[in-house]
């Protein structure tokens, strides 16, 4: 009797322990969803920065055919994107695309390679990218991450690959 009475208590001792988890299981269980996280999360930026950029490209091709078609109407490049009703649309990253017409504009003004050569010989189209900072030179850190047109439009694209 003592016996059976004593096999009782461990069963019961044994079923008590495993209704929750112990420390290390939970332990265990945080440090798996932090990998988790860890390999998560910069997948996910490096995707919603190409999805960015490929959605400014877009965007700076179709002000370009915008620009294109006033220019063979009209035999002159427009002063602005409001000539051909664009100057509303904002770019991934919330910020107006920026347009020169190069036909007198200033010098300082003109995006330049690191050659520091004009990059376009009729207008320069871009945004200023995620960071919203630009500066004329595509050396320069803040334009980087510019999403430009360059070549006339025969590239466009970041400008760390211009």
């Amino acid at each position: 009797m003592l016996l059976k009475k004593h096999k009782n208590k461990s069963t019961k001792l044994i079923r008590r322990q495993s209704k929750a988890f112990t420390m290390i299981e939970l332990m265990i269980a945080v440090a798996i969803l932090g990998v988790a996280a860890a390999i998560a999360i910069p997948i996910y930026t490096e995707y919603k920065v190409k999805l960015n950029t490929a959605i400014a490209v877009k965007d700076i091709v179709n002000i370009q055919v915008a620009v294109e078609s006033y220019y063979q109407a009209k035999d002159i490049f427009p002063n602005s994107l409001t000539d051909v009703n664009m100057d509303l649309l904002l770019d991934p990253w919330g910020a107006f695309y920026v347009y020169l017409n190069l036909d007198g504009a200033p010098i300082g003004q003109v995006r330049k390679d690191q050659a520091l050569v004009p990059i376009n010989s009729d207008y320069d189209l871009y945004s200023k990218g995620p960071d919203g900072a630009s500066v004329a030179p595509l050396t320069a850190m803040q334009s980087r991450d510019d999403i430009i047109r360059g070549n006339n439009g025969s590239f466009i694209g970041v400008a760390a690959d211009y």
